[in-house]
């Protein structure tokens, strides 16, 4: 999946958190959904900052090397997430 790709699913996915935090009544699920839009906000503007290093400083062989590293946590933030959405799924 390419960067550009990655920074629109985040951001799909926020409004979607966005929106469903606005338009429930329950308290406890609009906390659970600022939350989850908060987290692909996040996200994506983790994404957009990597992209406009890659842009700028893209060919020099330390910053390849740093970019990769951030991918990978990034990588591993989105694994917690699911393995999170699993468990509640399971509990529910």
């Amino acid at each position: 999946m390419t960067i550009v790709t990655q920074i629109d699913t985040c951001g799909k996915n926020y409004q979607m958190w966005k929106d469903r935090a606005l338009f429930t009544n329950d308290i406890s699920q609009a906390r659970k959904a600022l939350e989850r839009a908060f987290f692909w906000l996040e996200l994506k503007s983790a994404f957009v900052f990597l992209h406009t290093i890659e842009q700028t400083k893209g060919n020099d062989p330390e910053t390849k090397q740093k970019l990769i590293r951030a991918k990978i946590n990034l990588s591993k933030k989105l694994n917690e997430y699911s393995k999170e959405i699993l468990r509640e799924i399971e509990t529910s």
